[in-house]
This record gives structure tokens, C-alpha cells and sequence, in this order.
């Protein structure tokens, strides 16, 4: 009697095991799903969707809201894009959105975005609400050397045929970052730009910036603009202190080429100094020896010391006398 029931069991464990294969390998709800909604699958390309590792379910619920919103998308072209790594629920709301909104989108596009990388449910998305994006400040200098920081937003949306191979959003913001500059620059005080901050973005729009980009610009503002540094007065200023220090360097220069000119000048002095003390010196020998040789006689000898007295004496009336000082505490 035991035995009869453990093989019962064992029969009904087999069983259910057997028909959960059986249920796996062949989706019987799934193509009778589909055919409730007439959707065009086989039960042969359901068993061969789980061969090839791709889950029936999702191929049949694209399928079926693709039928229902009236866009005919065979099996194997969502199984050929779910095997390209592709988000098939993504294109399929994005087709759907885009048929609502009268976008035109292909399946082929919708799958290019996709597989590119991008969202292609939020562009479609953004070609029906535009995106604002706000800007990092951007500081610009005006030509009277005011520094204006100035913050915008940029309303974009997506453009379908740019998003294969169009720049982001940072280039966007980089473009419009380096209009702003452009503009607050080229202006002549900072106290216009101020006034008409709406020349900004006037500026800006007529580049084209979203030329080669996945966006299109619809508008440019101008959130906030501050005052900032006084540049062109710091520029002065350090070009002042610059002029001082070369000013200062060249005096130096010129300063020690008098020391030296003078050392040199002192340093020959003392050298014909001594040269007329070794001169001098010389002088009582040679007299000697022109006595000796007979070229100096006595009276000669006489006259040349009468003419030296006489030179000390016109010498000495010549410099003037330093009078004493009168003391103002001696009585008189």
C-alpha cells in the first residue's frame, strides 16, 4: 500500500515538473494572449524565442501595445533589436508618444537612438515638453573693466534627427557660455548690459549654437546678473607696481654704475697720487745728480728755492682765514 502511494507521488512530482518544462518551452498563455488581440505570433516563434534566449513576454507585450496604438512591428524585428542589446519597452513608448504627438519617428530611427545610447522615450518626452537647462555662472568682463557675472536658462528641445551623432548638453552650455562672454565683452560699460540684459540673449540666439547638437534652442534668459570685480582698476594697479619695480631696478642700476664710475675715478686718483708723492721723491736725487753732473750750479739751486717760497707764500694769502667765533656769553 506504501509503495503504491510513493510511486503516486512520485508520478505527480514528475508530472508537474514535466508540464512546467512543457509550459516554459511552449508559452501557451502568451499565444493565446496574442491571438485574443490578433496579434500576428506563432507558438513555433515563441518555443524558438526561448532557444535563442530571448523572453517571449516582453516581444508579446511590445507586440501587443504596438497593435493596440496602431503601429505594426513584426516579432522579429523587436527580437533582432532585443539581441542588439536594445530596450525594446523604451522604443516602443517612444514610438507611441511620438505617433500621439504627430513626431515623425521610424522604427529604424528609434532603434538607431537607442542602441546609440540615448534615451529615446525622454527625447521624444523633450520634443513635447522642452527641457530648461540652467547655466554655471559665467563671468565676462565689459570693456570699461567691470566684471559681470551672469547666470542664464536655456530652453532646448530634442531634436529626432540630430540625436545619432549630435552634441550633448555640455555643448550646449559651452556655447552658450562663450556667447555670453562675447557679448558682455563686447559691450562698452557694464552699466548698458545691465540695462538691457536682453541684448544677451539676442547676442547669443543669432550664433546658432545649437548648430551640429541633439537640441534645439528655443529661447535664452537671462536669470540674474551681478557686479563683480573692478578688473580694469586691478589691472592698472599691477601695471603701476610693475612700472615702479623696473623703475626702481633701472635707479639701482644706474645707482651702482655711479658707485662704480666713482670707485674707479677714487681708485685712479690715489694712483696719480702716488705717482706725484714717487715723483716728488725723486726730485732731491735728481738735484743731487744734476749737481754732480754739472747741469744745476748754485745760484740755479738759489732760484729755484726762491720760486718755491715765493709759490707757498701766494699759496697760503690765497686761502681764506677762518675768524674766530665770537662767544655770545662773553661780556663786552
Amino acid at each position: 500500500m506504501l509503495e503504491g502511494v510513493g510511486l503516486l507521488v512520485v508520478i505527480v512530482i514528475v508530472s508537474v515538473i514535466g508540464l512546467w518544462f512543457l509550459f516554459y518551452f511552449i508559452p501557451v498563455g502568451l499565444w493565446f494572449q496574442a491571438v485574443l488581440t490578433n496579434t500576428r505570433v506563432s507558438l513555433l516563434q515563441l518555443i524558438f524565442m526561448r532557444w535563442r534566449r530571448v523572453p517571449p513576454a516582453i516581444i508579446v507585450n511590445a507586440m501587443i501595445a504596438a497593435k493596440k496604438a496602431g503601429i505594426v512591428i513584426s516579432a522579429d524585428m523587436l527580437e533582432a533589436h532585443f539581441l542588439a542589446g536594445g530596450h525594446i519597452q523604451n522604443v516602443i513608448s517612444a514610438l507611441i508618444s511620438a505617433d500621439k504627438a504627430n513626431i515623425p519617428l521610424d522604427f529604424n530611427m528609434a532603434t538607431a537612438i537607442d542602441l546609440a545610447g540615448r534615451d529615446v522615450f525622454e527625447a521624444v518626452t523633450m520634443s513635447v515638453n522642452p527641457k530648461v537647462i540652467d547655466t554655471p555662472p559665467v563671468t565676462a568682463v565689459a570693456k570699461d573693466g567691470i566684471q559681470l557675472i551672469a547666470k542664464a536658462r536655456v530652453t532646448v528641445r530634442a531634436n529626432i534627427k540630430q540625436l545619432v551623432g549630435g552634441a550633448g548638453e555640455d555643448t550646449i552650455l559651452a556655447r552658450v557660455g562663450e556667447g555670453i562672454v562675447t557679448s558682455i565683452g563686447s559691450a562698452e560699460s557694464h552699466k548698458s548690459v545691465l540695462e538691457n540684459p536682453d541684448s544677451i540673449s539676442k547676442v547669443v540666439l543669432g550664433r546658432g549654437l545649437d548648430s551640429g547638437t541633439a537640441f534645439e534652442i528655443l529661447s535664452i534668459d537671462i536669470a540674474d546678473i551681478d557686479i563683480g570685480k573692478n578688473i580694469g582698476a586691478e589691472l592698472q594697479m599691477d601695471q603701476a607696481e610693475a612700472d615702479k619695480n623696473i623703475a626702481q631696478a633701472k635707479a639701482e642700476e644706474r645707482r651702482a654704475m655711479a658707485i662704480a664710475v666713482e670707485q674707479e675715478m677714487k681708485a685712479k686718483a690715489e694712483e696719480a697720487r702716488a705717482n706725484v708723492i714717487q715723483a716728488e721723491a725723486e726730485i732731491p736725487m735728481a738735484i743731487a745728480e744734476a749737481f754732480r753732473s754739472g747741469n744745476l750750479g748754485v745760484m740755479d739751486y738759489y732760484k729755484l728755492r726762491n720760486i718755491q717760497a715765493d709759490t707757498e707764500m701766494r699759496d697760503s694769502i690765497s686761502k681764506p682765514v677762518d675768524k674766530p667765533r665770537s662767544d655770545p656769553n662773553k661780556k663786552k
